[in-house]
């Protein structure tokens, strides 16, 4: 059977300002709510202006998440893309294997288990010296205390640049996501023609000074210079959004709750569920796009090949059918936690192990400090309609 939703809710749901409640009459200033009836009208939706599908169910994203030969990513991830080609890949998000295996192959011994256990005495510093540096006892933005430096750094380290230079790839890394800031399409291009200007000769001088980092990876991988471009603007940008991000929402979500704060004080063997649970309550990254190979069916509808699927993460990751009756509650003792945060099957986000560790080091180290926590009113969030991104948020943390 297939499903034609009415036209407000689907292009609400992909639309700049979704989760910034900025199109009044439409999102009544709570888009969850329409995704729960979005999600209760049927497992697609057809989006007419934008002639794409959207999955809105737990079931539906993973099993398009799982098999790229039936859904593939290198006709475009994002719904701007349709229709668009590229010569090269922008992202290594944009191939699908046999390419995707050999480029995920190449940086992946920066991600093995044991380079990220080497790395958390460095996570645990950047975080005191960033909390050393806050004031207790009246409102301050976290997000531009903690939340934005602290991953900046970390990703910094990875790739082998100087960190002081953070600022400079925030900025970078932000303009590289369509509806994060205030640029114009001009000022935009001019950043990344820098950004990437920055990342070449990086890489190139990593190839005469090589390092123990990712971007000496690179160098030494023989890659042209539009891969290693790919390679370079993607690792600074996952490398950081999705975390920052996830870390924002889920300290507002703990602030506005005083009851769980306290639960993880009391015991701390629940911050590894917590911070599953900020990265499904988060849903940093609302949605990728995939397309048919070939004629399909996914949720009961027939899909012909070249028909694009907007995978919604962020209505995945409140499915009822999958999270029960509480799934629009945080709760940083879910059990199980099978959120879609990080993606599902081949494009499984590599860095996902740092990711959690970041969070978790976070965590631990304002558990050992503030007895209490507290929203103080004021959060601004992104426009954008790819990534669910939080500009400020202003707590008070108590010593």
């Amino acid at each position: 059977m297939t499903l034609r939703t009415h036209q407000p809710l689907t292009e609400a749901v992909l639309t700049e300002g979704f989760f910034n409640g900025t199109l009044p009459g439409v999102l009544d200033d709570d888009p969850w709510a329409h995704l729960a009836a979005l999600r209760a009208e049927g497992s697609l939706a057809w989006n007419e202006a934008g002639g794409y599908w959207i999955a809105s169910h737990h079931r539906e994203v993973q099993r398009a998440s799982t098999d790229p030969s039936r859904f593939c990513s290198e006709q475009g991830i994002l719904t701007f893309e349709i229709g668009h080609s590229y010569p090269s890949p922008p992202t290594m998000m944009h191939t699908d294997p046999p390419d995707h295996t050999r480029y995920r192959a190449l940086v992946a011994p920066a991600f093995r288990p044991s380079a990220m256990r080497a790395l958390h005495p460095k996570l645990v510093a950047h975080v005191q010296r960033l909390l050393d540096a806050v004031p207790t006892g009246s409102p301050v933005d976290i997000v531009d205390r903690l939340t934005v430096p602290f991953p900046l750094l970390v990703i910094c380290e990875l790739l082998g640049v100087p960190a002081d230079e953070w600022e400079k790839f925030y900025l970078w890394s932000e303009i590289s996501i369509p509806g994060a800031t205030d640029h114009t399409d001009e000022e935009r291009l001019q950043l990344q023609g820098e950004m990437v200007g920055y990342l070449l000769a990086t890489v190139a001088d990593k190839k005469i000074n090589p390092g123990d980092d990712v971007f000496s990876l690179l160098a030494a991988a023989g890659l042209s210079d539009f891969e290693i471009a790919m390679f370079a603007v993607q690792l600074l940008t996952a490398g950081n959004e999705t975390v920052r991000n996830t870390m924002s929402a889920g300290l507002i979500a703990l602030a506005e709750d005083p009851a769980q704060w306290q639960r993880l004080r009391d015991d701390r063997s629940l911050v590894p569920l917590a911070a599953e649970e900020m990265l499904r309550w988060a849903s940093s990254v609302i949605y990728f796009m995939r397309t048919a190979v070939a004629d399909t069916e996914l949720g009961g509808t027939s899909l012909a090949a070249g028909d694009h699927v907007a995978l919604l993460y962020a209505s995945a990751n409140r499915d009822e059918a999958i999270f029960g009756p509480t799934a629009a509650t945080f709760d940083i003792a879910r059990s199980p936690n099978p959120h879609l945060a990080f993606g599902f099957g081949t494009h499984y986000c590599i860095g996902a192990a740092l990711a959690r560790q970041e969070i978790s080091v976070v965590l631990g180290e304002m558990l050992d400090r503030y007895p209490t926590i507290e929203a103080a009113g004021h959060v601004e969030r992104t426009k954008s309609a790819i990534i669910a991104g939080v500009h400020r948020a202003d707590l008070v943390l108590h010593d």
